[in-house]
């Protein structure tokens, strides 16, 4: 269990805010977020609630990036050791992580997430401590492996940013769900880097692939939710002891809210709509989690509290909470994940299998005040989230870690036996002779599956290596440079493999040849007796 993590960052004024009067409404001290209501100013302490003029908000890191000649700014790399240092260690654990950014528009989400040439932000600086952690391991003992995708949600259809064409007539990718790894794009493409350059490039590529369009609030607003994703695999030979663990990193920039302008464009209209709308439905699911988790937590308590007591009243109690009987029970509150694509695909990121930090962006100025009250409310709910994350470990790996787990429990068994012999040495005999046959085959099991694992991952790795395939290099399947003859079975679907490589030796294949052709002529030979056979007589 781990609850959502959430950053608030307050970005500087905007020329158009400067112009205005730049009048400060946002305040931030140590984890403190307070915003005051400027047009409550001018009333009498009676005629309203004080409340109503400075609310108070917690969250878990505040970044006051307003004024950079400020002693407590806080930098593009400050948030980087805060919020990018914990994605790199929750995914060198094994555990998916999903980073997003949330805020109205030209709040400042693309800047903290992607930055500038000049001010890098937190996905490139991912990247680079993605292969800066490789470089740490000595040879022989880590093997790594990072496939990058990026994708936009625009006016609800799914597009792939690494794929050729042109903006307007990119095809839309169609969502699917897996029943144990969750949603996923079908037939997005997937890229094999091998160093930084390579994930830069990419990264590059996909945000100048992106669309974007001028607003009131911003001239080059992004108009989709874009998603950075890199998926990272470890495998760790260690004492004999093999590791392999993957690891999904989801990286992603919100399109910013905005309020509908009759002097829009239908197109700009259009997009506004569907943007609030993906956004609002992602609301109502923080809402309806939030709710849940703590209506699981008190659940909690209560039952902690009646098994603590004698057990009659507090128990009832606890059980018309937990809604076990009776319509009076209160019950979880349903979660409509797909009523948006956006959320479809944070599924798992919102309640479910990851390690899910929110960053808002908000705006100092007095004038956003209704949009950034509006945001730190999200916020807010957002950090009542409890996620499940666990590590993705392969399934051959935690056979055999289970297996050395027993190998060492009947070892402590043998030796409190011989420390404690029986009087009946032959029932002590027959008791350790079963013990250590069983202990023996254990061992060679163990010392079986780790030379499987060592050997497959060898071979891929040689197979990457030797024949140089690159899955989707040139953005269109894959490329092998191979002059000997060989055989790719290719599949889509995520329930397969993906990519299955025979190669053919010469020998065996001039013998396959040879048996077919005699195979083809042995059967036209029976073909054409059956037919003279069958004619009437």
């Amino acid at each position: 269990m781990a609850n959502v993590k959430v950053a608030v960052r307050v970005r500087p004024f905007s020329a158009r805010e400067s112009a205005d009067g730049g009048r400060l409404a946002v305040k931030v001290e140590d984890k403190f977020v307070r915003i005051r209501n400027m047009k409550l100013d001018g009333r009498t302490e009676g005629a309203v609630d004080s409340r109503e003029k400075l609310l108070e908000f917690c969250f878990d890191y505040c970044y006051w990036s307003v004024d950079p000649a400020e002693p407590h700014y806080a930098s593009q790399e400050e948030v980087f050791q805060d919020l990018g240092v914990s994605v790199l260690s929750g995914a060198s654990e094994g555990y998916n992580v999903c980073l997003f950014a949330y805020g109205q528009t030209g709040s400042g989400k693309t800047y903290t997430m992607m930055g500038t040439p000049e001010s890098i932000g937190l996905t490139p600086r991912i990247c680079q401590g993605l292969f800066r952690s490789e470089d740490n391991f000595p040879d022989g003992q880590n093997s790594s492996r990072v496939e990058i995708s990026f994708l936009e949600i625009y006016n609800e259809r799914v597009r792939d940013l690494l794929r050729g064409g042109e903006q307007k007539k990119r095809a839309s990718l169609r969502v699917r769900e897996h029943p144990e790894k969750g949603p996923y794009v079908q037939d997005l493409s997937q890229h094999v880097v091998s160093d930084c350059k390579q994930a830069m490039d990419l990264l590059e590529e996909g945000i100048a692939n992106r669309i974007t369009a001028a607003t009131h609030n911003h001239d080059a607003s992004s108009r989709s939710h874009a998603i950075f994703t890199i998926q990272y695999t470890q495998a760790i030979l260690e004492n004999n002891l093999p590791s392999e663990t993957v690891s999904k990193i989801n990286l992603v920039d919100l399109a910013g809210s905005e309020r509908a302008d009759p002097h829009y464009c239908r197109d700009r209209l259009t997009e506004g709509s569907n943007i609030n709308k993906s956004l609002v439905t992602l609301g109502i699911v923080i809402s309806a989690l939030a709710q849940n988790s703590q209506m699981s937590n008190s659940c909690q308590s209560i039952n902690s509290v009646a098994s603590e007591g004698d057990g009659s009243t507090v128990g009832s109690h606890s059980s018309s909470l937990s809604g076990g009987g009776g319509g009076g029970g209160r019950r979880h509150c349903f979660i409509p994940y797909r009523d948006s694509v956006l959320t479809w695909l944070l599924k798992d990121s919102l309640g479910g299998n990851s390690k899910t930090i929110m960053i808002a962006t908000v705006s100092p100025s007095a004038n956003s005040y209704n949009e950034t009250l509006s945001t730190l409310r999200y916020a807010a709910h957002a950090r009542n989230i409890v996620n499940k994350p666990r590590v993705n470990e392969d399934a051959n790996v935690r056979l055999i870690r289970e297996l050395r787990e027993e190998i060492d429990r009947l070892k402590s068994m043998l030796l409190s036996f011989e420390m404690q012999r029986n009087p009946s040495p032959s029932l002590s005999d027959e008791r350790d002779g079963n013990l250590s046959e069983i202990v023996l085959q254990n061992e060679l099991k163990v010392e079986q599956l780790t030379k499987d694992w060592s050997e497959s991952w060898r071979d891929k790795k040689e197979l990457l290596e030797q024949y140089s395939v690159d899955i989707n290099r040139d953005r269109a399947g894959f490329l092998i440079s191979s002059l000997q003859p060989h055989l790719v079975a290719l599949d889509g679907d995520v329930l397969s493999t993906g990519v299955v490589f025979y190669h053919l030796r010469i020998l065996p294949l001039l013998l396959l040849l040879f048996h077919s052709v005699l195979l083809e002529k042995l059967l036209r030979k029976g073909r054409s007796h059956l037919h003279r056979t069958s004619e009437p007589i």
